[in-house]
Order: structure tokens, then sequence, then C-alpha cells
């Protein structure tokens, strides 16, 4: 078993019982606001690289599952053409994949990480650096009613559905700064979750902060090049299986001082089936 020991960053829970909130875009310094109410604190956590036993590993037991499929498209510097050429073939990956008879990608992130530069914007994205799950239950909901006709969505909803996110390396292998994600079935997902309010320009949406647990069980697999992707189950509708996964970007301390920075990008799907 080959694994690493690396800080991770937690949730803090707050000590007067308010509501966690963060803004998407921090708000500029010059108003004095700050861009969250919580802070966080970091852990060390022994991390796996899964590589060579990764098919152990599945969206219904652990939350996250791992594949080897070259994509097409290949450019991912323009936004339009990623939704063009890249949204259709992945769609087909994710329907192949879970079985789903109906998958609508609703956005993308692209990240590239950029040593020595803290600013993070929409325009800008850098690897994430806090363990968090993407959705709750609350706004998985809305995102169906967000992005799907008035006429659909009310029925969607009663059927099983999932928000999956399609990740994978770009340009180069992600040796710097990977992704890790905590199996599912070493979570209390009654005692280790908190919702949070993640402000955006026009709504509030919702994610989870994450306290930390002994308990928890991290796994990656090292060195995920291009031609390899990860679905990420950010919420399930279905109970008896995996609900969802923590994950976050994490420093890889066997990473060699000169492995170019992360380059990934991820899409948000909204998964539907027949059940």
């Amino acid at each position: 078993m080959s694994t690493v020991t690396a800080t991770l960053t937690y949730f803090t829970p707050l000590t007067d019982g308010s509501r966690p909130w963060q803004y998407i875009t921090p708000p500029d310094p010059k108003n004095g606001l700050p861009s969250s109410n919580f802070g966080s604190e970091n852990h060390q956590a022994e991390i796996e690289n899964i590589r060579g036993k990764e098919h152990s590993y599945s969206l219904d037991t652990s939350g996250f599952q791992f594949h080897k499929r070259e994509a097409r498209h290949k450019a991912f510097n323009d936004d339009a053409v990623i939704e063009r050429e890249y949204y259709p073939e992945s769609i087909e990956f994710i329907k192949e994949y879970t079985g789903a008879n109906k998958v609508v990608i609703f956005d993308h992130t692209t990240r590239r990480r950029r040593p020595g530069d803290t600013e993070d914007t929409p325009q800008k994205r850098q690897p994430v650096a806090r363990v968090h799950v993407d959705q709750t239950k609350a706004s998985a909901t809305a995102r169906v009613h967000r992005h799907l006709p008035g006429d659909e969505a009310p029925s969607l909803v009663k059927r099983r559905f999932q928000i999956i996110n399609l990740w994978r390396p770009i340009k180069n292998p992600a040796i710097d700064w990977p992704l890790t994600f905590c199996d599912y079935r070493s979570v209390d997902p009654n005692k280790d979750f908190v919702p949070t309010t993640l402000k955006y320009p026009d709504y509030d949406g919702e994610v989870m902060a994450v306290k930390f647990s002994p308990s928890h069980r991290w796994k990656y697999i090292k060195g995920m090049t291009p031609d390899e992707f990860v679905l990420i189950k950010c919420f399930d509708s279905k109970e008896g299986v995996a609900a969802f996964v923590p994950h976050t970007g994490f420093e890889d301390p066997s990473t060699p001082p000169d492995a170019p920075p992360r380059e990934s990008i991820e899409l948000r799907a909204l998964v539907f089936y027949d059940e």
C-alpha cells in the first residue's frame, strides 16, 4: 500500500450557533467585508494511492469512480467551444458509466494553479484547498428547478436524480495539487457536515462544510493523466447508497519540484434515471 501524509484543511465549527456562509467571489478588500464568517483548521491525513485497485471504488459505495477515456476535445481554452465540443462527449461518458437516461451539464470550471498568486476569481480559478461537498439536498433540488423547464422539473425530482462532477486533468498529469476523496463509508453523514450558504452575485446556493474526524479515510490516484477522469458524486436522492463524497485538492509531499502546475476541468451535471 502506497500512502502519503499530507495536510488537509477542514471547517472550524462556529461557537455561536450562527449559520456559516461564504462568497463565491470575495468582496473588494476596500469594503472591509469578510469573504466568510467561519474559520478553518489543518489536520494531517494519510492518503492512499489506489492506482491499480481503483475498480474497488464506485459511485454507490465510496462516492467516486475512476475511468480511463480519452477526450476528443483537447484545447480547453474557450468556454463556448468547451460547451459545444466537450459537453456532448462527457454526457455520453456519464450515461455509459452510470446507466442514467438523461444528463444535463449546467456549468464547468477550468482551474489552473498559479504559484505565488493568491487571487481566485470566477475568471481565474485555482485548486480548492478545503475539504467540502459541492451540494446539499436543498441546493441539488433547487438546481433541477433552476436548470430544467418548469414542466419537467417537478416529475424529475420525484425519481432518482444525482449531481455528479466529471473531473479530469488537462495538458499535463495532475502530479501537482491532485484531488483526494474521502470514502463515504468512513464518514458520519449526521455529524461530519454543516450546510453552508454560498453567496453568488444573484442568488444564494448551499454547500456542505466538513468537520474533521479521525475516522475519515482518504484516497487518490497519483499522477492522473489527461486521458483519465473521475466521477465525483455530490448528491444522490436514492437511499442506501453513498450520498456524496467529501473532496479537496492537496499539496502532495511526493511531488517533484519540476512538476508543472496543475490544470484541470470539472463539469457539473444533473443526472436522471427512469427508476
